[in-house]
């Protein structure tokens, strides 16, 4: 039997999305985001020098096609033929956040329009905030606002500490997020409380409620923790995971993957920095089991640099995948597919700081070169079922 490893580089979109227009940051809509593309602008005009410099340098991704692919999306004219897979695919879910974007990729479209809080302070209705407090033990709760995770924990720590009280914030996204200490509020606290609130923000159909731990003090200064979890709303039917499950395969879940899926039809999991991932996919190259998907998913391009409008640490990230990826690929057993994607943009050069509407990246190793053009998230789904030749739910199509 063939393995298939599905690796979702978070956030790493390539513009052209043809309802970006509908999609907005702040005020202001997607028209013309392109993550990928306006990082290599600014490499190429010395604007991401910190720790790097020049033009961007992603040999291995280049020749699988990412930069055709980027062409593609945007309508510019292909101008050479790479050596692997490669296309760009188009989002039909009306969503541009990490749900959306995965469980398409793995056949299933929302069905549903998410909810989304208001960029208002208050942010959240008197009811949720009173069953949060609740939940916590608390009198109330710190943030009920939109704001960026990490400017918001600088700002509030001290006050959480001091009270006790949560900091509780949202984004264009359709989060509910909640930032504590490990030590002083402790984790274990945390995980429980976003485990007892996240029913009724399910219900809401809210996405996820994510527990954001941190630890540090004043006078070092803040930082979050990678015991971060996400509990998030189920998907609506059977996805990709568990069509593979479901045929007595091995499904292995590499970063936030189990918490993404709520852990239907996951196997194993392994979790981490991306730096720890990457050493996790390494390994995995060697011990998967015949027949099995590997699954991962890195997120800090979206969370680190995305999110927080770092151009610069964004490029090192994209330099640092390449180079290890690129050791990766040659190491792949005859008859394997490997295929490379994203599930959102969040371009760093954008105003606000939240993701973007833009098409993805498709890039496939272990097929030889093939131009498949633009397709549909839930194409990637269809394929990988084709690929490990086990039947296929949902709209998506494979192109292999």
């Amino acid at each position: 039997m063939t393995r298939a490893f599905l690796v979702v580089m978070d956030s790493v979109g390539i513009g052209g999305a043809p309802d970006a227009d509908q999609f907005f940051n702040g005020d202001l809509p997607d028209t013309g985001a392109n993550t990928l593309g306006h990082i290599v602008q600014a490499c190429a005009e010395g604007r991401a020098e910190e720790g790097r410099s020049g033009p961007l340098a992603v040999p291995v991704l280049e020749s699988l096609g990412l930069g055709q692919a980027e062409r593609l999306a945007n309508g510019d004219r292909v101008v050479d033929q790479p050596t692997g897979l490669w296309g760009a695919a188009t989002e039909v879910s009306r969503g541009k956040d990490t749900p959306s974007g995965h469980w398409e990729l793995a056949g299933v479209p929302v069905p549903w329009d998410w909810t989304y809080f208001p960029d208002t302070t208050p942010a959240f209705p008197d009811d949720l905030v009173a069953e949060v407090a609740k939940a916590a033990g608390t009198d109330g709760i710190l943030g009920n606002c939109h704001a960026s995770g990490t400017a918001i924990i600088d700002k509030l720590a001290e006050e959480h500490i001091r009270t006790g009280q949560p900091i509780c914030y949202t984004s264009a996204d359709s989060v509910f997020q909640i930032a504590a200490h490990e030590e002083h509020f402790g984790l274990d606290r945390l995980l429980k409380l976003c485990a007892d609130i996240a029913p009724t923000l399910h219900k809401m159909k809210v996405g996820r409620v994510i527990a954001r731990p941190f630890v540090g003090d004043a006078e070092a200064g803040y930082t979050r923790t990678t015991n971060r979890k996400d509990f998030a709303l189920a998907p609506p039917s059977p996805t990709l995971c568990d069509w593979v499950s479901g045929a007595g395969r091995e499904v292995i879940g590499v970063g936030k993957i189990g918490d993404i899926f709520s852990m239907h039809g996951i196997t194993q999991l392994y979790k981490g920095s991306d730096a720890q991932l990457m050493d996790h996919l390494d390994r995995l190259i060697d011990d998967a089991p015949e027949g099995s998907l590997t699954f991962a998913n890195f997120v800090e391009f979206d969370s680190l640099y995305g999110h927080r409008r770092d151009v610069t640490g964004y490029a090192r990230a994209l330099e640092w995948f390449d180079a290890r990826i690129g050791a990766i690929l040659p190491r792949l057993r005859e008859g394997d597919l490997l295929i490379i994607t994203a599930d959102h943009g969040n371009d760093p050069t954008w105003h606000g700081t939240d993701h973007t509407r833009e098409r993805v990246p498709v890039l496939g190793y272990g097929v030889g070169a093939k131009p498949i053009g633009l397709v549909a998230f839930a194409d990637v789904a269809a394929s990988i079922a084709a690929h490990l030749n086990i039947p296929a739910q949902g709209p998506g199509r494979s192109f292999l």
